[in-house]
Order: structure tokens, then sequence, then C-alpha cells
């Protein structure tokens, strides 16, 4: 019998999900592919609406994890689970800690896939950039017999490690519609950052699962006022931005090239198994 085909999303906040792969989430669940998404935070800061209506940390922290378990199920997710860090605050966390965490439940679900933000962060927001080198460090430290997992789970080795990442016509097509993504940090801008196509190794065509993405995107009524603009997109535009999920791919164990991917599992699907998930007895 075929592994079941698992892929693991580790994000910082509380509409990452949907903002950043919601298209492709909810390809790969209706696929029947079960699909994992590891929330650091519960977003507590992120208040979009006037500052005298904001409910506080802790009471926006529930709201925004009651709208991620909404989005949660528009897109077919298999598990959501949180790491219970503070919003804003994940750049600060113990790096030894957060990476046990993220390897442990790496080691417990065995996903061939995971996927997270890129080092840039898509606009340098330190929360993106500190859980995109946690989580590679989480990767490593999954598949490494040295490494103490408190649970003694078996190591586990993902196949392939990915990037989501905004193509270079994307972001001049976003600030063109909407506007430039920008946030201040230590006193220096950071602006939306473009790939160029050339470095994009895997394109996921999600057109067809655009209103599954749009119903995600409705359930976190708190960030509403700050997608504003986006809201107010006709459909034919509003799928440049949902339709296509671009992704660089940071290492495959089982394919390579330079041809553009179009499947997360090139290379896994038709795989036996014993080839897809390694032999945890010869790693220990």
């Amino acid at each position: 019998m075929a592994e079941t085909l698992k892929l693991l999303a580790v994000l910082p906040h509380p509409d990452d999900e949907t903002l950043a792969i919601g298209g492709l989430l909810a390809r790969y669940s209706a696929e029947g592919v079960e699909t994992h998404v590891i929330c650091a935070t519960r977003g507590e800061y992120g208040w979009s609406g006037p500052p005298e209506q904001n409910p506080g940390p802790t009471a926006l922290g529930q709201i925004r994890e009651a709208e991620l378990r909404c989005a949660a199920h528009h897109l077919g997710l298999h598990e959501l689970t949180f790491l219970d860090y503070l919003d804003g605050m994940v750049d600060q966390a113990e790096p030894q800690a957060i990476m046990t965490q993220i390897a442990g439940h790496i080691r417990r679900i065995q996903p061939q896939v995971v996927i997270t933000f890129p080092p840039d962060g898509h606009y340098g927001h330190p929360d993106h950039i500190a859980l995109s080198q946690f989580t590679v460090g989480a990767v490593l430290c999954a598949a490494d017999a040295g490494f103490h997992d408190p649970a003694a789970r078996a190591p586990f080795r993902v196949s392939k490690l990915y990037y989501t990442v905004d193509t270079l016509a994307l972001v001049e097509a976003f600030s063109e519609l909407v506007g430039t993504i920008s946030m201040e940090i230590d006193g220096i801008v950071r602006n939306h950052v473009g790939w160029e196509a050339w470095a994009v190794t895997t394109r996921i065509d999600a057109t067809d699962y655009f209103d599954r993405v749009w119903q995600a995107v409705m359930c976190h009524q708190s960030q509403l006022p700050g997608y504003a603009p986006v809201v107010d997109l006709p459909r034919d535009m509003l799928l440049r931005f949902f339709g296509e999920g671009t992704l660089y791919r940071v290492f495959s164990l089982v394919n390579g090239g330079r041809a553009v991917e179009h499947d997360l599992f090139q290379g896994i699907r038709n795989l036996p198994s014993e080839a897809a998930i390694p032999d945890q007895e010869k790693m220990q």
C-alpha cells in the first residue's frame, strides 16, 4: 500500500496560511493529501481596525485563532497546531526550544514535503524571517539521530523543502493595483520582495480552488480592514494573486533539474514507500 502523502506548512501568523499558500493547501487537500499547518503565534498584536476598538492581545489572539480554524475548515486542513509564541516576538524565541518543537512535530507527522517562508520574509517581516530559519534548522534536526527529542520519536528525513515566494510580476501587479507592501524595522523600510521568474522552481495551478480560498479570506474578519483594497478587486484580478502558488525548492532528495515543477510531490508519487519514507532503523 502506498504511503499517505503529507504536506506540512510552518507559518508565523493566522492568515498566512490563506494569503501565502491558500490555493496550494486547498488543492492538495482536495486531492487527498494530508495537509498540516503549524502556526507559531495567534496574531495577538495584528489589529487592523481603529485603535480604540482593539480588544487587546489576549482577546485578539482568541479571535484570530477562531478565524484560522474557520479558514482551515474551508481549506480542508487535516490538522492545525499552535506553538504558543507571541506575535511579533518569534525572532526572540530561544532557538533550541522552538526548533525542538518544530522538529518534534515533523517526526510525529512525517511529511514528505515542508513549506515555510523565504529568508526575505516576503517583505522583511522579522517573524517570517525567523521562522524560516528555525524551520530549516528543525528539518535538519528531525533527521538527525543524535538530536534529543523529549518524546523519543524516531528520526525522520523530509524529502523536499520549499520556500513560498512572490514573483516580481506579482509584486509589481500588486503594487500597481493595491499599493506597496512594506514595514519599517529598526529605522529601515523593508519592501515587498519579488523573485525573478527564472528563480521560481515550482508553480502550482490553484485556479479551480479560488472559491475555497476566498471563503478562507472571509474568515479573517479582524483583518479585513487591512485587506480592504484587495477585497474590492474584481475576480479576474484576484485570480492573479490567488490562482497560482509559486515556490523555490530549497532541496529535494528525489528530483532536480531546471524544468519548472507543477507538483510538490514530483519525484515522490511514483516512488515505492521505502524510497519516499526513509528506513528509520538505518538512521538510528
